[in-house]
């Protein structure tokens, strides 16, 4: 805020104007905001199947099957689901209890998943679990007719 003496125009302004200064810093902590959320998932989302019994698994060996064919091992892209054996006999290797999680789009061919499985047992991962998106209980029963539980392990654990 500048102090006028009179009525002249040659008067020196003394004082910092801060109002550019925040609203730039305002402005760079929105992008840094935007930016640090779209870094820190780099991952496709995934449209889960949903299930009442569904709970948080520890992800020892994530395997991702996407329904564009992409696949994803541990958060890395692979080029097809045959590169599935090799990295779970490397990850088997170096943990002997290996517990497996396939998480898969509602769609997904059926084919796909199995075969996936089919190539976790090969490289001898025999805890092998299906990621599915948890459901509330009230909504259980309302979403479609009431089946028999499946459990969510594979057999063979």
């Amino acid at each position: 805020m500048a102090i006028s003496s009179g009525g002249g125009d040659d008067d020196l302004i003394s004082g910092i104007n801060v109002t550019p200064l925040v609203d730039i810093t305002l402005v760079l902590l929105i992008i840094f905001m935007v930016t640090a959320k779209i870094i820190v998932s780099q991952s496709l989302p995934l449209d889960l199947p949903k299930a009442a019994s569904g709970q948080d698994v520890q992800l020892v060996f994530g395997l991702e099957l996407h329904s564009n064919g992409d696949t994803v091992i541990d958060g890395k892209k692979v080029p097809s689901d045959d590169a599935i054996l090799a990295a779970a006999r490397e990850a088997q290797a170096k943990t002997a209890d290996l517990r497996a999680v396939i998480r898969a789009d509602t769609t997904v061919q059926h084919g796909r998943v199995i075969r996936a499985l089919d190539l976790l047992k090969q490289a001898g991962v025999s805890k092998i679990a299906f990621g599915v998106t948890p459901i509330s209980a009230e909504g259980a029963g309302s979403a479609a007719p009431q089946a028999p539980p499946a459990p969510a392990p594979a057999p063979g654990k």
